[in-house]
């Protein structure tokens, strides 16, 4: 016979539990601390999510910003030069986005010249020469109109080219955000989104966007954090980025007379090493202040070295909390000694039993070992009718582990934490796999493409799983793998190099013909290097992804095999991580699409030990080819020719030394600079 769990739950309570009196106060303790816990996490992810939103809108206004500027500056719509044109582009960005406070362009010379708001009411043309004179004009709004109402010159000892966003824009020759204190006008805190320009391939300057922090000190007075609860964005030693003051702008200095200030200052010193904002986590302390305790929580934010953080009196939840667990002591000392012995029994025999046991199966769906959950028969109906939700739950579950990888599900239900934007750096490795000719091939089989592609896929992804590899995606023919995340593999590198030379047997061993009768035929592209890896998307759509200029790299050397008419091409950094375990040769050094600079690029000929490999005689036309490239970047292209036509006569077809004979005749018929170093520039991806 079964019954309702409702009318067990009935007895139950009627009987109550058979608690001590220091229990109960224990469970009292236990409990208001969680309740203040919990209450001051709640507010803390209200305020993370409002600030985040804010600080991500000021970014976009930002980017938004400089791509107006740098649109006009590339297309010449204006010279940077023209002061009237400047002067007219640089007020408009002002007065159309909100939250930036400074439109500035500074000349490799150290000149200098800048649009700054002044509140809402007054923007600032300021122009610093090479002679450190500054000439100020303030404008002033005439109904809708700004006007000029006066201009000043006084000396200054402000450098552009002494400021850091400057340096490291002309430097990295890339757009960046940084920090300052140091502006023309004065000692303000600052966000600066800098970026160097280029007009007709000549550094024309620097264009740099500034948010004074002000601006988000005047957001923070706007939040509502509960009634006497407060955010302060502060920096790792506890200076003060962003504190509420309503009334902060780019005239009105930052006020830090909020009565909570000191407590959050308190709170991130007192954190010391125990609190790594690098880390991405946010780090819960309690603070005492006068005689007053405090709930703090430090959570990390997008700008490098800043925390938010948020303090709440444990007061103001405490106390009708408080008043109500003493309200309901009274109650259980009047139950606890008649119900606690028949509670406890009944609780073991109805509930306490059948639920270990169901709690055992989702333990096994935590772990995500789904094949060995069990159901359990209950005389409670709704204990029986969760064993059976839990065993269809796992069924659905298993389904997971074809679209997702089955690590990354174990840490997400193992965490509890669900999958949240976010990522961190490592050191991993990355392939892309891409089936050669695949496009005309589609294009001649239409539907009849989908068996061929399965079987591919089929074969390379049994070989990336038995490395270690994690399947980030298929994207059309291409696949994208990478090792090193979720679970961290120092062998990464290797583990790549083994799992692409397994693919290409694979493939090879699987029969697979185009429509032409012929066996399809595959390129493969590994690079190795720091990549951002994690939850890459958008708050409804997630993906477990890597990103960085390594995978980039990656991609393009997937590429370069039609070029060098090769199957597998290593990068630089993958070559000297897996050392002597790989046997490569070195193809070239290449400058691949969209980067400047040269890196030498490796083909992946077998590895080290390998049974299933052929190598014998394999080294003797290697150090022919890599004697070959040598002589060629040597300038010696005789010697280099010789020396690939030795490669050819031992393997009779080799199009990367084919290539490279044809490289040398055209430099002796057509020599180049002097500067010329034997790096090839790729001119596609």
């Amino acid at each position: 016979m079964r019954i309702g769990i409702r009318s067990a739950i009935s007895a139950l309570v009627l009987t109550s539990i058979v608690v001590s009196a220091v229990g109960v106060h224990l469970l009292w303790w236990r409990t208001a601390q969680k309740v203040s816990q919990t209450l001051a996490d709640t507010i803390n992810d209200q305020i993370v999510s409002a600030v985040g939103d804010e600080l991500q809108s000021i970014t976009t206004e930002a980017r938004s910003s400089m791509m107006a500027v740098r649109t006009l500056l590339l297309g010449k719509v204006f010279d940077p030069r023209e002061m009237r044109k400047r002067e007219f582009v640089f007020q408009s960005q002002l007065l159309s986005q909100p939250t930036i406070s400074w439109v500035a362009f500074a000349w490799p010379d150290g000149s200098f010249y800048a649009g700054h708001k002044l509140g809402d009411a007054v923007i600032e043309m300021i122009e610093i020469g090479v002679d450190r004179k500054m000439r100020i004009d303030r404008y002033e709004f005439a109904g809708n109109d700004l006007e000029l109402k006066s201009r000043r010159m006084e000396d200054t000892k402000y450098s552009v080219i002494e400021q850091e966003w400057f340096r490291v824009a002309i430097d990295t020759k890339e757009e960046h955000w940084s920090t300052l204190s140091a502006l023309p006008n004065g000692e303000r805190s600052a966000a600066a989104f800098a970026a160097p320009i280029e007009i007709d391939n000549k550094p024309a300057g620097v264009i740099a966007i500034i948010i004074e922090l002000t601006r988000v000190s005047n957001f923070l007075s706007q939040l509502t954090v509960g009634k006497s609860a407060g955010a302060f964005i502060l920096e790792r030693d506890g200076r003060v980025v962003a504190s509420p003051d309503p009334d902060a702008n780019e005239v009105m200095a930052l006020k830090t007379d909020h009565p909570l200030f000191p407590v959050a200052v308190d709170a991130i010193r007192q954190a010391g090493s125990a609190y790594d904002p690098g880390e991405g986590q946010a780090f819960h302390s309690q603070v005492t202040r006068d005689g007053k305790a405090y709930q703090a929580v430090l959570t990390p934010i997008s700008f490098p070295g800043w925390s938010l953080v948020t303090v709440v009196p444990e007061s103001e939840f405490l106390g009708p909390v408080q008043m109500t667990i003493r309200k309901l002591l009274i109650g259980l000392a009047v139950l606890i000694v008649f119900a606690g012995l028949l509670s406890a029994w009944l609780a073991q025999r109805l509930i306490a039993a059948p639920l270990i046991k169901v709690v055992g199966e989702i333990r096994h769906v935590e772990r995500f070992d789904l094949d060995k959950v069990e159901r359990h028969p209950s005389r409670l109906s709704e204990i029986e009718n969760l064993s059976s939700a839990i065993g269809d739950m796992a069924q659905g579950l298993a389904a997971f582990r074809k679209y997702i990888p089955a690590d990354l599900v174990k840490r997400l239900i193992s965490d509890g934490n669900g999958a949240r934007l976010g990522g961190a750096v490592r050191p991993m490795s990355v392939m892309f796999i891409d089936l050669a000719g695949f496009t005309g091939m589609s294009e001649r089989l239409g539907d009849r493409i989908i068996p061929l592609l399965s079987r591919y896929f089929d074969a390379v992804s049994v070989q990336i799983q038995n490395q270690g590899g994690t399947i980030d995606k298929f994207i059309g023919d291409a696949v994208m793998a990478f090792w090193g995340a979720p679970a961290l593999n120092p062998d990464h590198a290797a583990d790549c190099c083994r799992a692409a030379l397994a693919s290409q047997r694979a493939v090879a061993e699987a029969g697979l013909v185009d429509d032409h009768g012929q066996p399809v035929k595959i390129r493969i592209g590994i690079n190795s290097g720091d990549m951002l890896v994690g939850n890459i998307g958008s708050e409804v759509r997630l993906n477990y992804t890597v990103i960085g200029d390594a995978v980039n790299i990656a991609s393009r050397l997937e590429s370069t095999n039609k070029v060098y008419g090769s199957t597998i091409i290593i990068g630089p950094e993958t070559r000297q991580l897996a050392g002597d375990r790989i046997i490569v040769r070195e193809l070239d050094r290449l400058a691949v699409y969209g980067r400047a600079g040269g890196l030498r690029i490796y083909e992946l000929l077998g590895m080290q030990g390998d049974a299933d490999a052929d190598f014998d005689g394999a080294l003797d036309w290697v150090a022919s080819y890599e004697a070959g490239l040598v002589a060629w970047r040597a300038g010696d292209f005789t010697a280099a020719i010789g020396s690939f036509e030795k490669v050819l006569e031992a393997r009779q077809v080799d199009a990367a030394s084919t290539l490279m004979i044809t490289r040398c005749r055209h430099q002796i018929e057509n020599p180049t600079d002097e500067d010329w170093d034997g790096t090839t520039v790729a001119r596609s991806k």
